[in-house]
């Protein structure tokens, strides 16, 4: 799949870090560096503005290695970039450590999924069918 891209940043185009890989990283685009205090949120720049085809979608996700070694995260993950937006790709850290945490210029700061997804269309009726699970809801299955 071919995806159009306009660059207004300096950084590298995203890439996939191995052939098997599902998510591109992202790269934070600075002209100086983010220190994000404990419990801070920012909205931080990539440069990217992409055309997606119609049906498909772009999630923006953490990268494992920043939250399990700085506790810095993508606050609405995933983030959802529709097909039709054309704005620049921005990325919501949010620092959950108790340190403060230095994002710099050309960090990978998130990855990038490029998921098919469909549109639904509600159809109110009287009553569902039943199922084995039925209302059980959060911790119904237990913990075994």
């Amino acid at each position: 799949m071919k995806i159009k891209v306009v660059n207004r940043g300096h950084q590298q185009l995203p890439a996939y870090a191995t052939p098997q890989s599902a998510g591109m990283d992202l790269r934070a685009n600075l002209d100086e560096p983010v220190v994000l205090h404990p419990l801070e949120r920012r909205l931080i720049k990539t440069g990217l503005h992409i055309a997606l085809p119609q049906g498909y979608e772009a999630q923006v996700r953490p990268r494992s290695g920043l939250a399990l070694k700085h506790g810095i995260t993508v606050l609405n993950t995933p983030g959802t970039i529709d097909a039709d937006y054309r704005g620049e790709i921005g990325v919501c850290l949010v620092n959950l450590s108790q340190e403060d945490f230095t994002v710099n210029d050309g960090e990978r700061i998130a990855q990038m999924v490029i998921a098919r997804h469909e549109q639904a269309e509600f159809e109110v009726v009287d009553e569902l069918d039943e199922t084995e699970r039925g209302q059980g809801g959060y911790g119904h299955t237990g913990v075994k």
